[in-house]
């Protein structure tokens, strides 16, 4: 069993120290859903790690295999560094939780990752952020640009998605779904980053890939626009390709297995 302490805020100022108690999962429910529990809990601390979190106000989430389309989100009210396996929160397609849970969830997460779980049936997982340099190019007007091998790699799989508002309007989900389309990640215009996959650790990869080659695109661009030497045409194309391949070797193979064994590391008590 884990615990999470917190503070209750009242009228009156701040309250004792209380602990939450959260009973663990593992043996509760099926084994696949114990592991996809296990990843999405290890994408969330090394989510922390990196420093791409945004307090407890970006979302992760997973599908569970099944025709409920039942998929795991973070309780609202944890930072990304107390996320557990077994304090994800089950939540059908309306984002009611399935099973009583202390925590709860947040409305707009709901509303971005169910419009992909329910839409692409290779979208296992999601993965949307609000880092700056995410929020940076995707307020800049060309996008993504191929300055790096990094943004060759990944570019053709980036779709954008014009700014509504905070996404509490379910009504927004179809226009998610159809900018999205078939591609792997997108820039939400003026808010973030957002990657998916057939796993936790493709999504991850993915959104490592896009959030590196933005954060080296802003770089780029200090040093002004006249200074940037453009890749030989044809190169982003053939990197795209090279991309396609690549990311979900790297993902099923090699980068993901590498960084649960990095998450354990930091802190085992993610997979309780």
């Amino acid at each position: 069993m884990g615990r999470i302490e917190a503070i209750n805020r009242d009228m009156g100022g701040l309250a004792p120290l209380r602990t939450v108690e959260i009973p663990s999962l593992e043996g509760k429910v099926s084994e696949e859903e114990w592991r996809i529990r296990v990843d999405l809990a290890a994408a969330y601390r090394l989510v922390a790690h990196h420093g791409w979190d945004d307090l407890i106000f970006t979302h992760l989430s997973a599908r569970i295999p099944g025709p409920e389309h039942h998929f795991l989100l973070n309780p609202y009210n944890l930072m990304f560094e107390e996320v557990t396996a077994s304090s994800l929160v089950k939540v059908d397609v309306e984002g009611r939780p399935v099973e009583p849970s202390p925590f709860i969830t947040n409305p707009a997460g709901f509303t971005i990752h169910s419009a992909i779980h329910m839409a692409r049936e290779d979208a296992h997982a999601v993965i949307h952020l609000h880092t700056p340099h995410g929020q940076a190019v995707s307020a800049h007007g060309d996008g993504l640009l191929p300055l790096t091998q990094t943004a060759m790699l990944i570019r053709d799989e980036v779709a954008y998605h014009d700014y509504e508002g905070v996404a509490v309007d379910l009504d927004e989900r179809e226009r998610i779904v159809a900018d999205l389309g078939s591609k792997g990640a997108m820039l939400l215009r003026n808010h973030g980053t957002l990657a998916v996959g057939e796993t936790v650790g493709e999504a991850f990869i993915r959104i490592y890939f896009l959030e590196r080659a933005c954060q080296a695109q802003i770089l780029a661009l200090s040093a002004g626009e006249g200074n940037l030497n453009n890749p030989p045409q044809g190169a982003p194309e053939v990197a795209a390709e090279q991309g396609k391949v690549g990311l979900k070797m790297a993902a099923r193979a090699l980068a993901w297995p590498a960084l649960l064994r990095k998450a354990y590391r930091l802190d085992p008590g993610f997979a309780t």
